[in-house]
Order: structure tokens, then C-alpha cells, then sequence
């Protein structure tokens, strides 16, 4: 495994452009459980599981119940995006913002819905599946910030007059064009590739890493618990398997000598 650290290592100091990709794995040490883990939330409540598929469509035909839902008045949601909202960052959302700040990481694309990416500091974050952070109108486009509208009156609605549904992207609910572009673009434009915590069996998140290892010369690294997909089709080039929060921090601590001994010799 060091090898495959110090490589990695290796390969960020020289890459041109680098981005990672981020999945419920990368939070799973800030105490936000996974979905489809052993005991992730929908593995051990199948009816959770069920209204998340339904949740969309409920928007569409009632937006007051589905807020209703989603605040916890008829359901247990809410509680859940509460606790999402107070979650802190861990070692290895530290370690990515730090990659960014030393000039070695372009972009984070993030299937995670937590916002802690940006709580530990990074800047450039395509939120592909949105955030419980913010309020999002289906009809002209604009977003809020979750704290800057009133919940008194359920559903909220848009200065356009049309009810506002969380930000957060829903089963069946198309991904917003202006995200979708945004993380093909960076996908397309890097020459490294980390995959950081993520299944990869999601759509149409998935297929980024595929996209862009069609596109270019782009060299995919896996930090993941387990193997996947990317790793049995020969997508990615190596796997670094075990918890991201220790292993991203290890790699940015050999970069860091890398960074110093270049230092030195200059």
C-alpha cells in the first residue's frame, strides 16, 4: 500500500489538471451513514427506501406534503437532513481541501449531499446530486440558501411564485443541466482522476470516470473500502483500498515531502 501512496502522490505533483469524485463513503466518518452499505439506511429500512423513489413524483403532484414529509411532520426525513446540515468534516474532506489549496486539485465532484467538502474548505465543488443546504425552483432555475426563507407557510415558494423543493436531486428527477455540464467539463479536462469513497454503480455520476477515460490519457486512481465496478472493468489504473480519511491524508503527507524536497533542490 505505501507504494501505491507514494505513486499516487507521485502523479498528483506532476498531473496537469486533477479532480476527485466523492461518494457517501467519504462521510461515513463524519457519522453520516451510507445508503446501501451493511447497515446503510435503506439496507435496514426498506420503506425508507420505497418513499425515496416515490419522493419526486409527491413533489410534483403535492409540493405541501412533500415538504410536510421532509420537515419530519409526517415522516423522519427531516431529521435526517438536520442531522446532515450539523455533521462536521473529517481527515479526508480536510485532506482534499488541502490538495486544492497547494495548487495540485483542480475540482471536487461530489455525489454527497452533506456540504462538507465546502465546510473543510474547498472551493470548487460541483454538488452532482445538490444539497440540503439550499432550496432549488424546477420552474426558473434559481437556488436559496436553505436559512433564507421562511418555513411558516408550507411549501416555500420562489419569488417566481412557484413552490421550491429541496435542492437535492430525487430518484426519477433529472440532474440539473447547469451541474451535469459543469461536471462533464472538469471530468473531460483532467489528466488524474481520484475516486474517492464512492460505489460507482450510481447513474449518471458513474459514468463520468468512463467518460473521461474515453476521452484522454486520464490516469484513475481508486481510494475505496472495496472494489468496484471501475476496478473489475479496468477502468481505474490502481486501487488503494481502506478508509479515505486515512489514506487521503497519508498521500497529501507525502506530497507534502515531495513539494519540499522540490523546494530544496531548486
Amino acid at each position: 500500500m505505501e507504494r501505491l501512496i507514494e505513486q499516487a502522490a507521485t502523479d498528483l505533483t506532476k498531473s496537469r489538471y486533477a479532480v476527485a469524485l466523492t461518494g457517501a463513503g467519504i462521510s461515513t466518518e463524519s457519522g453520516i451513514p451510507d445508503f446501501r452499505g451493511p447497515k446503510g439506511i435503506w439496507t435496514t429500512d426498506r420503506e425508507a427506501e420505497a418513499k425515496a423513489y416515490q419522493r419526486y413524483e409527491l413533489f410534483l403532484r403535492d409540493p405541501k406534503a412533500y415538504w410536510e414529509e421532509m420537515q419530519g411532520i409526517s415522516g423522519r426525513h427531516g431529521e435526517f437532513y438536520q442531522r446532515l446540515r450539523e455533521a462536521q468534516p473529517n481527515a479526508g474532506h480536510y485532506a482534499l481541501a488541502e490538495l486544492e489549496e497547494l495548487g495540485l486539485l483542480g475540482a471536487v465532484l461530489t455525489q454527497n449531499i452533506d456540504g462538507l467538502h465546502q465546510k473543510a474548505g474547498s472551493s470548487k465543488v460541483v454538488e452532482y446530486h445538490g444539497s440540503v443546504h439550499r432550496l432549488r425552483c424546477l420552474s426558473c432555475g434559481r437556488r436559496f440558501v436553505f436559512k433564507e426563507l421562511s418555513e411558516e407557510n408550507l411549501p416555500p415558494l420562489c419569488k417566481c411564485g412557484r413552490a421550491l423543493k429541496y435542492d437535492v436531486v430525487h430518484f426519477k428527477e433529472p440532474i440539473p443541466f447547469d451541474v451535469m455540464l459543469r461536471a462533464q467539463e472538469e471530468a473531460l479536462k483532467c489528466d488524474l482522476m481520484l475516486i474517492c469513497g464512492t460505489s460507482a454503480v450510481v447513474y449518471p455520476f458513474a459514468a463520468l470516470p468512463r467518460q473521461a477515460k474515453l476521452h484522454s490519457a486520464v490516469k484513475i486512481v481508486e481510494i475505496n473500502a472495496e472494489p468496484t465496478p471501475l476496478t473489475a472493468e479496468g477502468v481505474s489504473d490502481c486501487l488503494i483500498q481502506g478508509r479515505t480519511g486515512e489514506i487521503l491524508p497519508r498521500i497529501v503527507e507525502q506530497v507534502r515531502q515531495m513539494l519540499a524536497k522540490n523546494t530544496r533542490n531548486c
